[in-house]
């Protein structure tokens, strides 16, 4: 495959392309694992320069939409106790949680921040003092590592009106546990640029020694992404799996060990809930015992307590490509952008919000 520094040239897109059209003589699923290059893959068209015989299939890549109903229920359970400043996000506002969501909270008059920075919920724990300054911690490995810098900040300043609800996910676990699932069908993983960051090409070398398929971390400019799924589209043709870094320009083999070292220090591995593919052990990260100060589930004893999914939301089938977003009962008609039902019409990088965006008049969203 063909891959140089010009990673918008429209005409080496269309030569990724036409390459890659040349090895997909039989139909080829591959998941993009990352909302980041669900959303590029719209935005450039890219769906559009592949051949029919390509299906590109959305994973749960997005950390607002695999974040479980019942952490969704927890951030409202923390925004309503006295003396509370609930900081996030601005990505989990929207999101309905159980009869409810943090925009709604606010609007009754419940004291919730968005900012955008853990630095900045630090900020506020400082100037409010008298006050308990709870972030709502989501994300992947991408985030993870300011969430825990900011809890060693916390603890070096002694200040005691600061912590973190952790609902961390890891992504390598997520994987494998697609793997086993039932009714869906994945010959090449387009692995996360982002992530990959700080994982490093190494977190991934155990999950492709177990199941030999195809992975190869990609960035997310055009020729990024067609270069990727080109390399992966050649080892499915030849039948030779690898493991590829292809981001190499911010990616290496080991990661970002400094960011790796303060989510070792302040975090271990736990189970995770995520939506669609529920209990996945060691696929999430909680506060070690060293800071269980600033663990506010511990903190203030929150009761998470199993939740349902909105009836009738085909978001958890959408994040693990079983179901495309037409396919949902909701989409269109009552989940909507301005009247989200779901996680995955709400988050930026949501796959029904991106086909809402930039597919919706199109019948292109099979690829």
């Amino acid at each position: 495959m063909e891959h140089t520094h010009h990673y918008r040239d429209g005409r080496l897109c269309r030569r990724l392309a036409e390459q890659i059209a040349s090895m997909c003589a039989e139909d080829i699923r591959i998941m993009e694992v990352c909302g980041t290059h669900t959303v590029s893959a719209f935005r450039h068209g890219i769906r559009t320069l592949l051949p029919r015989s390509l299906s590109l299939i959305s994973g749960p890549g997005c950390p607002v939409c695999v974040t479980d109903q019942a952490e969704l229920d927890a951030f409202i359970e923390i925004a309503n106790m006295p003396d509370t400043i609930l900081a996030t996000f601005g990505d989990l506002m929207r999101v309905p949680a159980t009869g409810s969501s943090l925009q709604k909270e606010k609007a009754k008059g419940k004291d919730i921040r968005m900012v955008y920075s853990t630095m900045d919920a630090l900020d506020l724990a400082r100037a409010n003092p008298e006050r308990q300054v709870v972030f709502a911690g989501v994300g992947f490995e991408t985030t993870a590592p300011t969430i825990a810098a900011s809890i060693l900040a916390a603890h070096a300043e002694s200040l005691r009106n600061y912590s973190v609800y952790c609902a961390h996910k890891r992504v390598p676990p997520a994987l494998d546990a697609l793997m086993h699932l039932s009714g869906i069908e994945i010959q090449g993983f387009l692995l996360p640029g982002h992530v990959s960051v700080i994982i490093g090409e190494q977190a991934y070398a155990a999950f492709f020694e177990k199941h030999r398929i195809p992975c190869v971390i990609a960035g997310f400019e055009p020729a990024d992404m067609l270069y990727g799924i080109g390399r992966l589209a050649e080892m499915i043709a030849s039948g030779t799996p690898g493991l590829e870094n292809a981001y190499g320009r911010a990616v290496s083999e080991q990661g970002n060990l400094r960011a790796r070292q303060v989510m070792d220090r302040v975090f271990e591995t736990t189970d995770a809930l995520w939506r669609g593919l529920g209990r996945i052990a060691d696929s999430g990260l909680a506060i070690g015992e060293e800071f269980a100060d600033f663990d506010a589930a511990r903190r203030f004893c929150v009761n998470v307590r199993p939740a349902a999914a909105p009836a009738g939301c085909a978001c958890g089938e959408v994040l693990t490509g079983r179901c495309l977003p037409p396919q949902c009962p909701l989409y269109a008609g009552v989940c909507t952008p301005a009247h989200p039902v779901g996680p995955c019409m709400v988050s930026s990088e949501g796959t029904c919000a991106a086909y809402w965006k930039y597919n919706r008049l199109s019948d292109g969203w099979g690829k």
